[in-house]
């Protein structure tokens, strides 16, 4: 059974990294003494073993230990034999281009589709949609395909903002964006504000966190969701 944590961002205003979800964390790998790491969305000023022990930090507080995917000479028997994987965030072409590099992006999907735990934030949080288009990234890198693991039927903007009104700036909003979006594409978005995150069980998904989402479907007006919506049947 699909275990998944989708979550906006890693940090909040004002709190330390993976803060503000660790109480959902500890809960989530509660079964899980080691946790893969996967550091490849990070473009520059940190690298992979400093992101990862950041990472380390962070789940140490609940006793749980990580090692990178990039300190295994066999990416695939890593994923194969991970108890919980986590994807960090930094810029999506970056992540998808190392994931199919690797050759290991239908292999992280299927493995997670069979039930190891997974915690997605940001550019992590993106790959688990249909496709990767609907990122806030630079394209600073091609990747192979724009596709990714499916572990969930829509697509998400993660960082989610809503216009500032009282803003002299003229430039899209991300809602704009969107729909630029479905001018060409049917797959629905699901825009995850800062604080919010979704919690996938098998084939349920329900929205978690203190804030609304903003949905967004082709030729139709943007709903908000509450927290606590059930998202199972969006497709």
């Amino acid at each position: 059974m699909k275990s998944i944590i989708i979550a906006s961002t890693s940090t909040l205003h004002e709190g330390s990294y993976l803060e503000y979800l660790l109480p959902t964390l500890q809960s989530h790998f509660k079964n899980c003494k080691n946790l893969l790491f996967i550091p490849y969305a990070r473009p520059s000023g940190i690298s992979h073993d400093d992101y990862t022990q950041k990472v380390a930090e962070a789940f140490a507080t609940i006793n749980i230990s990580v090692k990178g995917i990039h300190e295994f000479e066999d990416t695939e028997s890593a994923i194969k034999n991970a108890e919980g994987i986590f994807t960090g965030g930094g810029n999506t072409f970056l992540l998808v281009t190392q994931l199919y590099k690797n050759k290991i992006m239908q292999l992280l999907a299927e493995t997670v589709k069979n039930g190891t735990p997974y915690l997605g934030t940001s550019a992590g949080s993106n790959i688990c949609g249909l496709s990767m288009q609907t990122t806030n990234d630079m394209p600073i890198i091609y990747p192979p395909s724009f596709q990714t693991l499916g572990l969930i039927p829509f697509n998400l903007n993660p960082h989610y903002l809503d216009p500032d009104l009282q803003s002299k700036h003229m430039g899209e909003t991300r809602e704009t964006r969107i729909k630029e979006f479905h001018a060409f594409n049917s797959i629905p978005v699901l825009g995850l504000r800062e604080g919010s995150w979704l919690e996938v069980k098998g084939e349920k998904i329900t929205l978690k966190g203190n804030l609304s989402a903003r949905l967004f479907k082709q030729n139709e007006t943007p709903i908000e969701l509450e927290t606590e919506s059930d998202l199972s049947n969006l497709k």
